[in-house]
């Protein structure tokens, strides 16, 4: 959670606290009672010259550390995402339907651009007991496949960054009211992604803790 990002998300406006380094958000869910793990997947600034490479995401995990038994315990885990694809700066919270192919071992595949990144998350959000929250640790792996393999593949080219974050609810089934009902925990590094699986995290520890306390990965 401290170094920069790998690469900068295209149309993010540099005076948003997030749009060049990764940060903790509202590490205590206070009184809301539910959470959910989520992504992000963007150009990055500068564009993406490839036109036939996709971003295949799939086992979105997260995961609480329990202030009871200082032990982490699963929340969410699915193969599969479920998202939208958003404006990049997320303005009004407008949102229109993704560009998403469904892939043979259940995960899905997606396009970004033209103004619009994909924001995703697990089906259905998590109860949380707020009390004993000490902190959270969300994940998600990512990787760029071929969109038509009778094209040429230009996955070299591509130049996608993907980030992991996470958001309390107010309840399970609060709708979102211009961040009333809902505030992130945290927004991790944006890395690129490659054509090799690797995860992308989130946590809400600083340092020490995370070194006596390890999340589950």
């Amino acid at each position: 959670m401290q170094p920069p990002h790998e690469g900068i998300p295209h149309g993010v406006p540099l005076s948003y606290n997030w749009a060049t380094k990764p940060r903790v958000g509202s590490a205590d869910p206070g009184t809301f009672t539910a959470m959910t793990a989520w992504g992000q997947l963007y150009e990055a600034s500068k564009g993406n010259p490839a036109t036939n490479t996709r971003v295949q995401i799939k086992n979105i995990k997260a995961y609480y550390l329990s202030k009871t038994d200082k032990k982490w315990h699963i929340l969410q885990s699915s193969a599969r995402v479920e998202g939208a694809a958003y404006r990049e700066d997320y303005v009004g919270d407008i949102n229109q339907p993704a560009n998403i192919r469904y892939e043979p071992d259940g995960s899905i595949s997606v396009k970004a651009g033209n103004g619009y990144n994909f924001h995703f998350w697990p089906p259905g959000r998590a109860s949380i007991n707020p009390i004993d929250v000490m902190g959270m640790f969300t994940t998600v792996q990512a990787r760029l496949v071929v969109d038509d393999v009778n094209k040429p593949d230009d996955r070299s080219k591509a130049r996608y960054v993907l980030s992991e974050g996470g958001d309390y609810w107010f309840n399970l089934n609060a709708r979102w009211n211009n961040w009333t009902t809902n505030k992130d925990f945290g927004i991790g590094k944006f890395k690129y992604v490659t054509t090799k699986w690797q995860a992308f995290n989130v946590i809400t520890l600083p340092k020490d803790q995370i070194r006596r306390n390890p999340p589950p990965i």
